[in-house]
């Protein structure tokens, strides 16, 4: 069966057939929009404008932080009863559903008699996750959520391991900045070595 192909076309104007009026056209748009977002930035040096006003089309970051969406997935977080136990009742369903492979749970016999099991290890090996929020959506307790506003989740190490302790918040200490803490007494140490005659 053949297919009608229907071919369009558009005939140039004298303004198109001329490069060069297209290209003045082109440049002025883009030396516009130049002066409006330099006069905006002066603006802010100099006190005219406020920071909180958006002229520019780029956000100057540190100053002025990007509006996050309702649907952004941020770091990983498990969430606790009313009466602050563990909700996650290591179902596993988590650990299957991950693409990256990269949740492991160790599950465990529960102290309290009314809770089948728990996880004694809940460990998320945060390089190989790519954030694709099944985890959260397969979760039949909402134990586990990606909601947490914390951009600054790498570091210089190649083994960022998120415990139960730190997902939970009970162990507030970063694992991404375990790495510096631990490099700064070495050159500390070799800077000691050097200076000793």
């Amino acid at each position: 069966m053949n297919k009608k192909v229907t071919t369009l076309t558009e005939e140039m104007g004298v303004a198109e057939k001329i490069y060069w009026i297209e290209a003045i056209k082109g440049l002025w748009i883009t030396n516009r929009h130049f002066m409006a977002n330099m006069a905006y930035h002066i603006g802010v040096m100099f006190g005219i404008k406020s920071k909180g006003e958006h002229a520019s089309a780029t956000y100057q970051y540190p100053e002025v932080k990007r509006p996050i969406d309702i649907r952004w997935r941020g770091r990983h977080r498990l969430t606790v009863k009313q009466n602050g136990a563990m909700r996650c009742t290591a179902c596993m369903l988590c650990e299957t559903v991950c693409p990256c492979d990269c949740i492991h749970i160790t599950p465990g016999e529960s102290p309290d008699p009314h809770v089948e099991k728990f996880p004694e290890r809940f460990d998320i090996d945060i390089l190989r996750c790519c954030y694709c929020g099944l985890c959260a959506e397969a979760c039949p307790v909402d134990a586990i959520r990606m909601d947490v506003n914390d951009f600054d989740v790498t570091g210089f190490t190649r083994d960022i391991i998120f415990t139960k302790e730190f997902l939970l918040g009970t162990d507030k200490k970063r694992p991404w900045e375990e790495f510096r803490f631990e490099e700064q007494p070495e050159k500390k140490q070799i800077t000691d070595a050097a200076e000793k005659p």
